[in-house]
């Protein structure tokens, strides 16, 4: 296994340790040897006279004419002693501040220290921070102390980035933009358009669900269209609709020269010349790149864009190979990174290749990445204030409803407990789960998300009959409109036998559903007073749907990634909403919800700490389908652990993921019917750590 430089330093150092210890031995020998015998010693004499003998008796080892060897310099530095080798890091606190963060404390070290202008010391993480303008001073003079400290630099792209000028936005001139388009455009979303043109056209756009950011990148791909044909990625159930918003919004592009990449029939389509706009899925784009790329699109536009969250995967492979031919690069996401900052690292580098260098040095800093027996372990968090500086400064730009639709009312969540008696449990089938719970804790991290999918299927099957009897008395309650998502087809069913048995009209979109009609039962849901109900597959209608006429939005399931069950809930709060949203999500005891719920708010955490989401489930309101059986304490907003013995001092990197006391008081909360589940272990953090996870059960009809 490969060495680090600061672990082969102290290495070489430990051998030089010993070798000095080694002759300062030989050195007290031999002096107690010629206090002991004075005739053995010899006064100075010419070096021509030749070599002498050593008289009889006198030390082996010493010769008074023999070569000068190093024995006497590395005596005179005994009085410096050479321990470990101190290491340290150095990361970004802010845009203009950086801190030093040693691994034990150095004298000489904090000396140097007290000679930059700029220092300051934090009292409570009792560490020091200097401004960036004397980055290179301080670590001009730190390198004096090599290598008895070593501090590892800031990476060069992020000097890079804090030396770029800063461009007035107000400066940009929107005019070459069409009209009817920028006429349409609200005040902050001119600022999303000024802000991917100051940064020639390549950046992601990441404002929150419903905000508009399809308006925003043709805006920008108006403003470059001299730099066209246009190459549009999206989810295949999104392709007609980018194909009508651009007929609506750019309508000076002919009909003719939009295509729709969708089989082989279409090529000829494709490569003629006067086809200026092509769309295409993220699976079309790995099949047909060769055609894209004789192409030669100048600009890309990739909606949707954390479906690269993988860099294996054939469409990021295709994308990175189109997108290195393209001038212009716009990347849109409400959730750029859906559970950890590994996966940010596929859509960086298409907006900037080359920047941030190869994935494992982006890994080691931002994801704690270390090297296992499997390859590099990447699924960690690092260094995450610095990342957020960069990404903000330089890759995208981020606005939440709060922020820009005051108008907007907020979102409220609600953590529902079923009624426990409702749930479909024999004892044979209560034993069941507790089995699976515990052999989903006790397999190992690469097998975890198998054990999963028969856990959280059989979970189910237990929760159906109390997720229908929650909605019959939502039917008779309320006369409002509302969504309900599951992910299991067994789930869907049972919700839709519900409804068809109350007589009452809804909607349903699953992953067979065709885009064509899921536009028309979009329609009916939203302008058809009858329609009540929309029944949805999270992760097959989580996105990319507008259903502001619901007022509230069900979880019949979980979801393992917190970002998907954000963006479905943005479904019916968005842009266009009048009135408030309200969130509850459905969930049972005893069942994969006692791992999934705690796990979701710690993921959430993460994406907190890199400025990517605004959400918490920590502050649910908690309510009860019945009182008889309890998690209300389990369910409830956890207690804060963000204290100072959990986040490196001065930061908000946390120093272990999450610690087993921590885990352990989560879990002894529970109350009887869930103590089966209750020793979630320190490998709840790796819970479908796996990057191609989410899509294997997307795409599994369980």
């Amino acid at each position: 296994m490969a060495c680090s430089k600061e672990e082969i330093e102290r290495k070489r150092l430990a051998a030089l340790q010993k070798r000095q210890e080694k002759l300062n031995n030989q050195q007290c020998l031999q002096n107690n040897y010629n206090k002991q015998s004075p005739s053995n010693t010899f006064s100075p004499i010419n070096s021509s006279a030749g070599s002498v003998k050593p008289r009889a008796g006198s030390h082996i080892g010493f010769h008074p004419y023999g070569k000068p060897d190093n024995t006497k310099g590395l005596a005179e530095n005994a009085c410096i002693p050479i321990t470990k080798v101190v290491t340290g890091t150095v990361y970004l606190i802010s845009e203009d501040r950086f801190e030093v963060n040693p691994s034990e404390f150095s004298a000489p070290l904090i000396n140097i220290f007290k000679t930059i202008p700029s220092k300051s010391y934090d009292i409570n993480s009792k560490l020091w921070n200097f401004c960036i303008k004397d980055y290179q001073e301080l670590m001009m003079k730190v390198s004096s102390l090599a290598p008895h400290v070593v501090l590892g630099p800031l990476p060069s792209y992020v000097l890079k980035i804090l030396n770029e000028p800063v461009i007035d936005l107000n400066t940009v001139d929107l005019s070459p933009i069409e009209k009817t388009l920028r006429d349409k455009l609200l005040p902050f979303q001119e600022d999303g358009v000024r802000f991917g043109i100051a940064r020639q056209g390549c950046c992601m756009i990441a404002d929150d669900m419903g905000l508009g950011k399809t308006f925003q990148a043709l805006a920008i791909a108006s403003y470059y269209r001299h730099d066209w044909p246009l190459l549009i990625v999206t989810t295949s159930s999104m392709r007609e609709t980018w194909q009508s918003k651009i007929n609506e919004l750019l309508p000076s592009i002919p009909m003719m020269n939009i295509a729709i990449l969708s089989s082989s029939k279409d090529s000829q389509f494709v490569a003629d010349k006067q086809t200026e706009i092509v769309i295409v899925s993220y699976k079309i784009a790995g099949m047909y790149t060769e055609l894209l790329k004789d192409k030669k699109f100048g600009m890309i536009i990739v909606d949707e864009s954390h479906h690269l969250k993988s860099r294996k995967a054939r469409a990021t492979a295709a994308l990175t190979a189109l997108s290195a031919r393209a001038a212009r690069r716009v990347l849109l996401s409400g959730t750029p990174a859906l559970s950890r900052p590994a996966e940010l690292y596929s859509q960086l580098a298409l907006v900037a290749p080359r920047l941030l260098g190869a994935y494992t040095d982006y890994g080691k800093r931002y994801c704690a990445g270390k090297q296992t027996n499997f390859g590099w372990d990447m699924t960690g968090q690092s260094n995450l204030t610095e990342l957020q500086i960069i990404l903000q400064k330089r890759f995208l730009i981020r606005r939440t409803k709060e922020k820009v639709l005051t108008e907007l009312e907020k979102k409220t969540r609600e953590s529902v407990l079923l009624d426990h008696s409702l749930l479909q449990f024999t004892k044979e089938e209560a034993q069941g789960l507790s089995q699976m719970a515990k052999a989903f804790e006790s397999t190992r991290s690469s097998e975890k998300h198998a054990a999963l999918i028969t856990y959280f299927s059989e979970s189910a099957k237990v929760k159906i009959p109390a997720i229908c009897k929650y909605v019959k008395q939502l039917l008779k309650e309320t006369t409002s409109k509302f969504l309900v998502f599951a992910h299991h087809r067994n789930m869907i069913d049972a919700i839709c036998n519900t409804l068809d048995e109350a007589n009452t009209h809804y909607i349903c979109i699953v992953g067979s559903t065709q885009s064509n009609t899921r536009a028309e039962l979009v329609e009916t849901f939203q302008h058809v007073l009858s329609c009540r109900v929309g029944v949805l597959s999270v992760t097959a209608a989580g996105s990319g749907l507008t259903l502001t006429a619901a007022d509230l939005v069900l979880f019949a399931e979980l979801h393992w990634n917190p970002g998907i069950l954000t963006q479905a809930e943005s479904r019916a709060h968005r842009l266009g909403r009048s009135g408030g949203v309200c969130v509850r999500y459905l969930l049972a005891g005893g069942t994969a919800d006692d791992f999934m719920w705690p796990m979701l708010q710690d993921k959430l955490d993460v994406l907190n700490n890199v400025g990517l989401s605004g959400d918490t489930f920590e502050n649910n309101t908690f309510t009860r389908q019945e009182s008889k059986n309890s998690m209300a304490q389990y369910l409830s907003p956890r207690s804060s652990y963000n204290n100072e013995n959990n986040y490196i001092p001065g930061t908000n990197i946390r120093k272990v993921a999450l610690t087993e006391a921590s885990k352990s008081h989560n879990a002894s909360s529970l109350e009887d019917n869930t103590q089966t589940n209750n020793q979630t272990g320190c490998e709840m953090d790796s819970f479908m750590e796996h990057d191609d996870d989410d899509d294997l059960l997307a795409d599994l009809d369980l």
